[in-house]
């Protein structure tokens, strides 16, 4: 029940059902949803006049195996909508009390684990496949997405030719650089809360050009994820008005890793002649230099 609508919704229609202290967790999530998502049992029990134990009731009577599956259904409906001042605001409840280096470090180390565990391996290989086995690659993300895809950009061009990195500085410029876009190109498209339109605008001009299109964000209801041929999912962490970007570039490594290896022997002589290239114009310097 709770996982086919939107939690919201589904508070809204059970109230008449609920206990008086049920109603009472109800009303103030209603009233404090961009808060409470990001709140332990403990503390929402706290506030909203309640025991622990009643607000994991709660979670359960929604249809949730437990209180952090109800958690997460809250902050994967709101991301999307928090504004810069929401988050901080939302943050200043997370890390309340706490060192804020260890807790966001310990946040990241969460997040990692959670991609690991759900990692899908044949879709990891089917997106390998279709990078390796495509005429062009068109990589492309906005925002703090666009700092991700450059870092991935700077590898692929490593690793093979035909790679562009889609600057997104003018929505009509970006049109232009996908000018040639067609058949047996993919475009790469990197998206995280909050979705950027432009980003979903590029990714159905692709399509529309007939370019098959890889999706990295970070669940099934994003709206790339939507419109893509296949698609890697990587949690990204919102920290105050910042976006961890942990795990997205973990899996940016994995790709790397990945296709190098299928490349071995084309990799190994790209990097001989740039160590030459490298050693002869002295590009980095050396501890014994000084």
């Amino acid at each position: 029940m709770a996982k086919c609508k939107n939690i919201i919704h589904v508070i809204q229609s059970n109230m008449d059902g609920f206990s008086k202290g049920q109603k009472r967790i109800a009303a103030y999530i209603l009233e404090n949803y961009d808060k409470a998502a990001f709140m332990t049992a403990s503390r929402l029990g706290s506030l909203a006049g309640v025991s622990e134990s009643t607000v994991v009731r709660f979670a359960f009577e929604l249809g949730y195996d437990g209180y952090p599956s109800m958690q997460r259904a809250l902050q994967e409906m709101i991301r999307s909508r928090l504004t810069s001042t929401q988050r901080i605001q939302a943050a200043e409840d997370i890390f309340s009390g706490q060192d804020v280096l260890p807790a966001v470090i310990q946040s990241d180390i969460d997040k990692l684990r959670l991609m690991s565990s759900q990692a899908n391996q044949s879709e990891f290989d089917r997106v390998v496949d279709k990078l390796m086995g495509c005429r062009h690659i068109y990589i492309f993300g906005v925002r703090s997405s666009s700092f991700v895809a450059g870092y991935l950009n700077f590898y692929m061009h490593l690793l093979r030719e035909n790679v562009t990195l889609v600057q997104s500085s003018a929505a009509g410029e970006i049109f232009e650089q996908l000018l040639r876009i067609g058949p047996g190109d993919v475009m790469l498209a990197i998206s995280f809360p909050r979705y950027s339109k432009v980003t979903i605008n590029t990714v159905k001009f692709a399509r529309d050009r007939g370019a098959s299109v890889v999706a990295i964000t970070d669940n099934a209801s994003s709206p790339i994820y939507q419109l893509s041929d296949a698609a890697l999912l990587a949690p990204c962490e919102m920290i105050s008005f910042v976006d961890s970007m942990v795990a997205p570039l973990s899996l940016m490594n994995a790709l790397v890793v990945t296709i190098s290896n299928r490349v071995e022997k084309d990799i190994s002589t790209t990097f001989s002649e740039l160590e030459t290239i490298w050693n002869e114009y002295g590009v980095f310097g050396r501890m014994d230099d000084e």
